[in-house]
C-alpha cells in the first residue's frame, strides 16, 4: 500500500467520519453559529437604527437651537431699537425742556434788564433834576445878588406859583 493511493476501507471510514462531522455540525455546531449570527446582526441592526434616532434626536435638536438662536437673535434687535427709542426719546426731552428753560431764564434775564434799566433811568431822572435844581439855584444866588432884583424875582415866582395852581 502505497500512501499516496488511499484504500477503498480508509476511504469509506474517512468518508463516514467526514459525515458524521458534518452531521453533527449540521445538527449542534450550525444552529449555534447561525443564532450567534443572527443576534449579531440583530444587534448591528438595533445599533443602526439607534445611531440613526441619535442623529434624528441631534439633527432636531440642532434644527431647535438654531432656531432659539434666531429668536434670541430677533429679541436682542427688538430690545436694542426699544433702546435706541428711549435714548432718541430721553435726548428729544432733555433737549426741549433745556430749551425751554434757556427761554425762560433768556426771558427772566430780559425782564430784570428791562427794570434795571427803567431804575437807572429813574435815577438819572431824579438826579438830572437834583443838578438841575442846584444849578438853577447857583445860577439864581448870582444873579440876584442885589435886594431888588431878589425881590422882583421872588414876585414873578410867586405870580407864577399862582398861575398854576388856579
Amino acid at each position: 500500500m502505497s500512501l499516496l493511493t488511499p484504500d477503498s476501507g480508509l476511504l469509506f471510514w474517512m468518508f463516514l467520519s467526514f459525515g458524521i462531522v458534518v452531521f453533527i455540525l449540521c445538527k449542534f455546531g450550525f444552529p449555534v453559529i447561525i443564532n450567534m449570527v443572527e443576534q449579531r446582526k440583530e444587534f448591528i441592526d438595533q445599533s443602526l437604527n439607534a445611531a440613526k434616532q441619535a442623529n434624528e434626536q441631534l439633527a432636531n435638536i440642532q434644527a431647535e437651537s438654531a432656531a432659539i438662536l434666531a429668536q434670541a437673535k430677533e429679541q436682542q434687535t427688538a430690545i436694542l431699537k426699544e433702546a435706541m427709542q428711549a435714548k432718541e426719546r430721553i435726548i428729544s426731552e432733555a433737549r426741549d425742556q433745556a430749551i425751554t428753560e434757556g427761554q425762560r431764564q433768556m426771558e427772566k434775564v430780559t425782564q430784570q434788564i428791562q427794570e434795571e434799566k427803567e431804575k437807572a433811568i429813574l435815577e438819572i431822572r431824579s438826579e438830572i433834576a437834583d443838578l438841575s435844581v442846584n444849578i438853577a439855584e447857583k445860577i439864581i444866588r448870582q444873579k440876584i445878588e442885589k435886594n431888588e432884583e431878589q425881590q422882583a424875582v421872588i414876585n414873578r415866582l410867586l405870580n407864577e406859583i399862582t398861575l398854576y395852581k388856579s
